[in-house]
Parts: structure tokens; sequence; C-alpha cells
């Protein structure tokens, strides 16, 4: 099928001027018959023809292709970043593990020395309490001694041989001691042995009746 150049104009209702360019530049088959000018619509697309539905789903199919590609890409670069993270927490992980394991091996370290040093001042510092105990105990039987004494005055004196333990024991010189042995001694007995007398929470002795002897004497 052939048009002139008015035909194919109305037809494909374009100006005569956009006709004769599209000749010039060759976009059109003509052929050119008695000096008159054919239009060749044999291969020739109508120019006011809609974008037909294969070229769509073609257009559709190139750039889902594409978008395919991206996505590829992009998963794969998620991998890896997630790859770098595994990563670097398994190293930050391996990092705390290690500083906890130096900080336990310190604190090992350090109380063991505590341990050592304590250890070392132990003697010493039950040393340094017995010291403290024995002086108390001597300032206490001296105020013990003080108030016996005072005491004395005022009790019952028809039995000049009943005499308090404390005041006994200061008089016969011993140690302070032999002293605690002995108090020890009588504080465990009382109340099973009818010889150990007490007024007023002190012991007595009624040198006239018992004999003390085996509670008296030091080993």
């Amino acid at each position: 099928m052939r048009l002139s150049i008015d035909e194919y104009a109305n037809r494909f209702e374009l100006p005569i001027a956009t006709v004769h360019t599209k000749l010039r530049n060759k976009e059109l088959e003509y052929s050119i018959d008695n000096g008159v000018v054919y239009i060749l619509l044999s291969n020739i697309p109508d120019p006011r023809q809609k974008t037909s539905v294969g070229t769509i789903i073609a257009l559709y199919q190139k750039e889902n292709q594409h978008l395919k590609e991206r996505v590829k890409e992009l998963e794969n670069k998620i991998d890896g970043l997630i790859s770098d993270k595994e990563q670097m927490l398994r190293e930050e992980r391996s990092r705390i593990e290690h500083l906890y394991q130096s900080k336990d091996e310190q604190l090992k370290t350090v109380l063991e020395l505590i341990n050592t040093k304590l250890q070392l001042s132990q003697p010493t510092a039950i040393k340094s309490v017995d010291e403290d105990i024995s002086s108390v105990d001597v300032e206490l039987e001296e105020e013990d001694e003080m108030q016996t004494e005072q005491e004395s005055q005022h009790r019952d004196n028809s039995n000049p041989h009943k005499v308090s333990l404390r005041q006994y024991l200061k008089n016969i010189g011993l140690e302070a001691q032999e002293k605690r042995v002995i108090k020890r001694r009588f504080a465990g007995a009382y109340g099973s042995d009818i010889r150990i007398l007490q007024y007023h929470g002190e012991f007595y002795l009624d040198l006239s009746k018992f004999d003390y002897s085996d509670l008296l004497k030091i080993h």
C-alpha cells in the first residue's frame, strides 16, 4: 500500500512539513512514480498507534530482570554485612572473655596475697589480742580486789578462817595467768563442790573446814 504525501498527512493527521521532514530524514520509505512521491506503508507503523501490550510486557520484563539483579546485589551486600557483624561480635565476645579471665586471675592473685599476709600476721595478731586480754584481766582483778577488800570490811568477821579467793591468791603471790587458771577451776566446780562458797558473786575459802590443795595446785 502506498499513499501520496497529502494522503499520508491527511490519514495520520500530520502537517505536510512534518511529512517532508520525515522523508528527508529517511524515516519513511517512499517511491517516485511519474514525478509523484508515494509513501510505502508496508513496514511503517502508524505514528499515532499506541504502544502494544507485548511491548509493554517486554519493557516490564526487562525492568523486572533489572530489579531482580539489584535485589540480588543488595542481598549479597546484606549477607556480607551480617557476616562481618557476626565476626565482629565473635571477636568482641572473645575479647570480653579474655578480659574477664585476666581480671579473675588478678583477683585470685590479690586474694592469695591477702590470705598469705593474714596467715603470716595471725600469730602476731593473736599474741597482741592475748596481751590485751591479759591487760584487761589484770585491771579487772585489781578492781575486784579493791571491791573485795571493801566488802570484807562490812561482812561478818566471826570466822577469821573464811577468806575470799582473790585475797588468798593475792597473798600467796601467784602470777596473773596462774590466778586465772585457779579461778576458772573454782568456777567450774562451783555448785557441785560444797567447799566452794560464794558471797555477792565472790568465791570464798573456809580454811577451817576444808582442804583446797587440789584446786589450788599449779601444774
